[in-house]
Order: structure tokens, then sequence, then C-alpha cells
């Protein structure tokens, strides 16, 4: 792991419990709603502990009933919206992402038509792979300076949650895709407003379990997708294995 902080321990008491199974994954300690986080073990790469993120409650205030008009599309909404206020403490971003993806896998949005497979469990399953994924960074100019296992976050969930690859595939699907639905699309735009930018897949023509992050809007795709090619294999393949670098 490459580190240019001296953060080493990040403790936080979230809203809710997580599924103690997160203790699989190396450097993830999980009791009831507290999560600790040894830096040292569980980045592969972390280059940033400082995240741009805006207060969850004025996100619920201000943005998500914004609606779009023939003027302007609901990403010029999001990105006007954006505060420019960074946060170093990532105990914060792990409350807010909290409040994101409990908002935008919440269960009263059950039964997703064609996706009847998908119930409880599998929502709180994305749930909490979101929560730690907001930890990931990636830059403006598109490079990529923090990676954890739950960037991959087929191969994270399987580890957890004994998941074969066909079901964390599905799983990871139903996170990137918003369910193949255009208003769970436009609510994901607005909530990850919360965490600074949008949702950027990191697969290309097909799913290949390369996970992806919250990118700032105007980020070049194209360094994205350089980073995360060069790091992609052997980061997959240790996760696969709960194994650290």
């Amino acid at each position: 792991m490459t580190a240019a902080t001296a953060t080493a321990l990040i403790t936080t008491e979230l809203p809710g419990p997580l599924d103690p199974r997160w203790s699989r994954l190396p450097g993830i300690a999980v009791d009831g709603s507290t999560v600790t986080i040894s830096t040292d073990d569980y980045f592969f790469r972390f280059d940033s502990c400082s995240w741009l993120v805006t207060n969850w409650d004025v996100v619920c205030d201000e943005l998500l009933s914004v609606t779009e008009t023939a003027e302007e599309a609901i990403e010029q909404a999001a990105l006007e919206f954006i505060r420019a206020r960074v946060t170093t403490d990532p105990a914060e971003v792990l409350r807010i992402a909290w409040h994101v993806y409990s908002y935008l896998f919440r269960d009263e949005l059950l039964p997703i038509a064609g996706l009847e497979q998908v119930g409880p469990a599998e929502l709180r399953m994305l749930r909490e792979a979101g929560v730690f994924m907001a930890l990931n960074k990636v830059r403006d100019n598109g490079s990529i300076a923090n990676v954890g296992p739950c960037w991959f976050f087929s191969a994270a969930t399987g580890v957890v949650f004994d998941l074969d690859e066909d079901a964390g595939q599905q799983l990871d699907e139903v996170y990137h895709g918003t369910w193949f639905n255009e208003t769970r699309r436009i609510e994901s735009i607005k909530a990850h407003a919360a965490l600074g930018g949008r949702l950027v897949h990191g697969c290309q023509s097909v799913p290949n379990q390369s996970g992806g992050a919250v990118v700032p809007y105007g980020a070049s795709i194209d360094r994205f997708r350089q980073d995360l090619d060069a790091f992609r294999d052997d980061w997959l393949a240790a996760v696969r294995s709960c194994k650290v670098r």
C-alpha cells in the first residue's frame, strides 16, 4: 500500500449495525454499529485523506425534491448543488455514505419489476458495501487516489456474504445499473451529490468485476480507466483470496 497521510485507524459509530462478516476483509473490524478500519491493512492504495462531501440533511432538504426541466438536466442541478467542502475525516464519509445508500436501497422500493430475486437481504448487502466504497477516491484529473477491497464490489460481497460468482455479479449489476430504472438513476445522481460526484462503473462493454467509484464531475474517464487497468487484475485476485497485498 502507498500512503501520503498519517491516518492509520478509522473508527466510527454508524446509525445501524453492519453484518459482522465484513471482518473477513483485511483491515475491517465490525462490532454491531461500530466500524474500525486499519488503513495500513485495508487499502491497496491510500494516497489522499480528503473527500468532497455535503451533509446528508442538506441534500435531503435542498436537492432530493428537485426535478429535471427542459432547461436544466438533473446532472446540471447536481453539479451546481455540490458544495465545495472538503473533509479530512474518513469517519464522516462513512456516516454520510450510510445515509446515501440507506436511501438508494431502501426496502420500501421492493419488489423490483424484473428483479424479483432481489429482496431485503440483497438490499442490505448493497447498502453496507456502499458505505465502504465511499472511501475510494478519484481525483479531479481522473487519477485514482484511494482503492480498497470494496472497489471490486462483486468479489468483496462474494467473500463477505458467501455469494457464488453469478449472485455476486447480479448484485454488482443492480448496484451500478441503479436497477435498470430511470427513476432510480435520477435518485442516484442526486444522492451521490452528498459524496461529491456521480457513480461511474469500472466495467466497459461487458461486466468484468472492475467495480467503480463516485467520481467528480468533469474528471477524465480515460485517465480513470488507464489507472484501473493498471491495478485491476492483481488486486481483484487479492480480494478473491482474502490476501493482503
